[in-house]
């Protein structure tokens, strides 16, 4: 179980994790241990979520979210897979946390009257500039 916050928990069956072994530095150490965490939370079974919080979620996952609808999450950074396991834990807990605000709403503003005669000024400029590059006839 993942808590989430006072009132979402994840179920242990909708989470999965297998280890490899890490890249980078570290010498015989990383090439021994797998430190290496791949978390992988099924959203799209997740019946903890509603559809628009999914939505959300696949919006915030970007490419982590398969064709599955699994997020794909690994973490690499310590040398201690305990500590990459926390460290995948909290990214997930993270990325679900911004998918359960909602956005607000955008609120329609009209432009300023200021802002429309600066707009018919510019273009009453704008029209006597390409007046004045017309041919000028003499009589």
């Amino acid at each position: 179980m993942i808590k989430i916050n006072n009132k979402i928990e994840l179920k242990s069956s909708e989470i999965s994790e297998t280890f490899a072994r890490s890249s980078g530095a570290g010498g015989q150490h990383v090439n021994k241990v797998e430190t290496k965490v791949e978390l992988r939370f099924h959203a799209e079974k997740s019946s903890t979520f509603s559809g628009s919080v999914k939505g959300r979620l696949k919006k915030i996952a970007g490419r982590r979210w398969s064709h599955d609808g699994v997020i794909i999450i690994t973490a690499e950074k310590y040398r201690s897979q305990s500590m990459n396991r926390h460290l995948a834990r909290q990214k997930l807990i993270n990325l679900i946390v911004q998918a359960l605000e909602v956005p607000k709403s955008r609120l329609k503003t009209k432009p300023s009257v200021a802002i429309k005669a600066r707009r018919a000024r510019d273009k009453v400029k704008r029209s006597e500039v390409k007046l004045l590059r017309s041919r000028v006839t003499v009589d």
